[in-house]
């Protein structure tokens, strides 16, 4: 696994995890694991079964909400946002890359708080997330309201 990526106290982000990975993020102090990759989304990628059953033997809660980058939806970034609030804390959200993560939080922060699209992409390329995709999909899913 790579190194989880702060956004902040709450919430890291890092590409797919595997399942010897679950240890160490317990270890490192995260009580919950978010998974965002779509079930098949790529062969030979962790499923979300195993991956479940390991996180709770390990004493963590873990979480399934399955998103395709093509196809996020205002209801996605709304399950998003109400997992990050209802979930024990700190959360990892992981996908592919952790790019899908980073930009469901970014939406969380554009359509729920009003927060700067550009000023998120910024702050995501400095930490080395291209989210910038982020203006133009908040644009459009504020038109879905």
């Amino acid at each position: 696994m790579t190194e989880p990526t702060k956004i902040n106290d709450q919430l890291s982000v890092a590409a797919q995890i595997s399942l010897d990975d679950l240890a160490a993020l317990k270890k490192a102090g995260y009580t919950t694991i978010l998974n965002n990759r779509p079930d098949n989304e790529e062969p030979g990628k962790l499923d979300p079964t195993t991956a479940e059953a390991e996180a709770k033997k390990q004493g963590l809660n873990y979480v399934w909400q399955p998103i395709v980058s093509s196809a996020i939806s205002r209801k996605d970034v709304h399950d998003f946002q109400a997992n990050l609030l209802r979930q024990g804390k700190p959360i990892l959200a992981h996908c592919r890359s952790g790019t899908r993560c980073y930009l469901l939080y970014a939406l969380t922060q554009v359509l729920d708080n009003g927060a700067s699209p550009l000023a998120l992409v910024a702050e995501a390329a400095s930490k080395g997330y291209d989210i910038r995709a982020l203006p133009m999909l908040a644009e459009k899913l504020q038109a879905e309201k």
